[in-house]
């Protein structure tokens, strides 16, 4: 940029601007001269820069532009900051934070860090710190000043990482001395909506145009992450979701290659029982022969009160194996998990430039990824699954699932699996792979990994009825095209009904006519008989199998949580006059809250994004709009996770079908793509909910990936601040 653009950018600046440091000011303006914006048609950013620094620079800011709120927000999370701004109820959720991101540790390691890496996050923390600059109107609630070591504690683009699978209730009554019936303990699983994804994988042998494809289809809280493409002159250019306020692309390809990362079932994180007993001032436990110190000290957790902020301070303890999250048994429970942010940045970063298998793979010898698996392809034609990068080894006489004995050493991690000791697949015969956080066991069809050939903790998950599913839809075809694995990926068929569905059937048929459900419950058989199992937004067997399902699995499950984790084959070997009474509880609530049980599905289940809030509020006097496919609980691929909130009749989908991309690579890249409700985190933009109706239909549009598609297709072209 040379001196006079720059002083007119400058002179473009607001006021409030000239509080920063005038050389600082100068080195933000020069570096936003160098990044190209481009907006398309729907609002997504495609960002240039000559340096990957430029690149990351302008990716966050074009990230701010559409939801600072959220970017903020995520930091808080990771940060352990929540409660600064949203209260009390956020301290021990802030707690388990503190306890493994340390500021004064980030900041050492980020002075540890490479120089490469130290360039992009400087240039992250530029390009936020440049947005608010020039959005005084913009109140951040907590941060108003972004450091690059910040960028390391947010390393991982998955919606939960392994330090939530702390039981935020066990941890209160740790530190907090309350009973756990008192602290509402099971907080962390009141959604029983199945979180994850699907990644598919095609081999150019199964396509019509020799070319392997790649399903890209997340499963998260919507609004969750944002599509950008960005590019630089040093070989950089990815395009996908992108976790707001993260500088890598979590899920998406380049020119040459793709990946797509599922949750996996792999044990990373382990409970260790301590023997703790009281010596002088402090506590010791038990390794071997010896007593240790258990290292103490002091978290303090401000909040925001009515009255101002207020600080809660905790006494909290950790072993060699971690901090101490809960007690069991009179015992401590130390936690265990990986713990390397600079590798897992890097590695989240690097492979976003891997161009074939091999520089891939490369990438994965970090061995930094703790809770994926990876569906990958290329236009070398290679298609592969990775499954959890981070895998400790440890002795098999062990059980891993349960907290082991923290006093006998013959418990300790002994290094890392290597890749190539993990479950993986390279170019299966089959021509096809996929993962929808089921086990590996049956990635590949028949060429799949082989259970026994793998220690138990590599995989602690099951089989489900979306696997079930992929492998249906995937088998036996040749004649895959961009189209038709789009529509694999719409699928409507349910498979967890294929075993209760006929147990209800026969539950009624073999009822006595003196039962009065027989009579009361014939005219919904006779529908049910004649369902295809498929669902449709006119489907009324959709909406009598959905709410019968709900309805048993709530009686089949302890506790009577909605869903409840129940089987198809516990519903179905379920008595039958219990069936009988979910189908007529079933019709009743339907006839309740929507006047008949002959209700469509798509009257029930809408798309309705009001506010740009992080929680939505739903209203049934507010617009919204049908959607097709159901929750993935009942094996649908497309996953929308619905239900009636108060207020509320109808159902209303917060999570699932995310972000939806299908990749051609071939001498050129091709891909189409969806993203919930729209780009843009404000309402007032028409880019806030442009793509809900594609959404709901599974209706993708063109990706704009190479300049001469965006010809035509642009609404602005602009440097960052201008």
């Amino acid at each position: 940029m040379d001196g006079m653009k720059l002083a007119l950018l400058l002179c473009a600046l607001p006021v409030f601007a000239f509080q920063h440091n005038d050389s600082e000011v100068a080195r933000w303006g020069n570096q936003a001269g160098g990044v190209t914006i481009v907006r398309d048609d729907w609002g997504i950013a495609h960002i240039h820069g000559k340096t990957d620094a430029d690149a990351v620079f302008g990716m966050v800011y074009a990230q701010a532009e559409d939801d600072f709120n959220r970017v903020e927000t995520n930091y808080l999370n990771s940060m352990g900051r929540l409660a600064e701004t949203e209260g009390e109820s956020k301290i021990y959720q802030d707690l388990r934070m503190k306890l493994f991101i340390d500021p004064v540790e980030l900041k050492k390691l980020y002075t540890e860090s490479p120089a490469w890496l130290q360039t992009l996050m400087v240039a992250w923390a530029d390009g936020l710190n440049f947005y608010l600059f020039k959005h005084p109107d913009v109140k951040p609630r907590v941060i108003t000043r972004f450091e690059p070591w910040m960028a390391l504690s947010f390393t991982e683009g998955s919606i939960g990482g392994d330090i939530e699978k702390v039981n935020l209730g066990q941890l209160e009554a740790f530190y907090g001395k309350m009973p756990v019936a008192q602290t509402g303990a099971n907080q962390d699983d009141e959604d029983a909506e199945p979180r994850g994804s699907n990644g598919a994988a095609v081999a150019p042998s199964n396509t019509l145009g020799h070319h392997a494809l790649l399903l890209i289809n997340p499963h998260t809280s919507f609004f969750f992450r944002s599509e950008l493409q960005m590019s630089s002159d040093e070989g950089l250019n990815a395009y996908g979701a992108v976790t707001w306020g993260q500088f890598f692309v979590y899920q998406g390809f380049n020119d040459r290659a793709g990946w797509m990362h599922t949750s996996s079932g792999v044990d990373a994180v382990d409970e260790y029982l301590e023997t703790v007993s009281k010596k002088g001032s402090g506590f010791v436990y038990k390794y071997g022969a010896e007593e240790r110190p258990v290292i103490a000290h002091t978290i303090a957790v401000p909040y925001k009160t009515d009255r101002g902020m207020a600080e809660k301070k905790f006494t909290v303890y950790r072993t060699h194996h971690g901090p101490v999250i809960r007690e069991l048994n009179g015992k401590w429970v130390g936690f265990r998990i990986m713990q390397e942010p600079i590798k897992a940045l890097e590695q989240s970063y690097l492979r976003t430039k891997a161009r074939d298998y091999k520089s891939y793979r490369q990438t994965m010898e970090l061995k930094a990824n703790s809770s994926n698996n990876t569906i990958f392809a290329d236009a070398d034609g290679d298609i592969a699954y990775f499954h959890g990068n981070y895998i400790p080894r440890r002795d098999t006489k062990f059980d891993w699932t349960k907290p082991v004995d923290g006093s006998n050493p013959e418990t300790e991690w002994h290094g890392l699996l290597e890749v190539d000791e993990t479950p993986h697949l390279l170019n299966p015969k089959v021509g096809w792979l996929y993962n929808t956080n089921n086990w590996p066991w049956s990635a590949a069809g028949p060429d799949s990994p082989k259970r026994e050939n793998y220690p138990a903790y590599v995989e602690n998950g099951g089989e489900s009825a979306r696997g079930l599913h992929a492998i249906r839809v995937l088998q036996g075809r040749k004649d895959f095209t961009v189209d038709s694995l789009i529509g694999a990926a719409f699928d409507s068929y349910l498979t967890w009904f294929e075993k209760p569905m006929p147990a209800l059937i026969r539950a009624w048929d073999q009822a006595p006519e003196s039962n009065p459900l027989k009579g009361k419950l014939a005219a919904q058989i006779a529908m049910l008989r004649q369902w295809d199992l498929r669902w449709s937004a006119t489907s009324i067997p959709t909406s009598l199998a959905v709410f019968w399902g709900e309805d048993v699995r709530r009686r089949l499950s302890t506790g009577g949580r909605r869903g409840g984790g129940v089987s198809d084959e516990d519903a179905s070997a379920a008595p039958g006059e219990e069936l009988l009474k979910s189908l007529d509880a079933a019709s009743d609530k339907l006839a309740a809250d929507f006047g008949k049980w002959k209700t469509p599905w798509g009257d029930i289940n809408r798309f309705q994004r009001l506010t740009g809030d992080i929680v939505q509020p739903f209203n049934d006097a507010g617009p919204s709009i049908p959607v097709a496919f159901t929750s993935s609980q009942w094996g649908s691929l497309a996953s929308f996770g619905a239900r009636a909130y108060p207020g509320t009749k109808k159902w209303y989908g917060t999570s699932g079908n995310s972000f939806v991309a299908v990749v051609e690579f071939g001498d050129k890249v091709r891909a189409r793509a969806v993203t919930a409700g729209g780009e843009s985190g404000h309402p007032g933009s028409k880019h806030f909910n442009d793509e809900a109706g594609r959404y709901s239909t599974g209706d993708l549009r063109e990706v704009y990936f190479y300049p001469a598609q965006l010809k035509g297709h642009s609404e602005r072209e602009y440097h960052p601040g201008s």
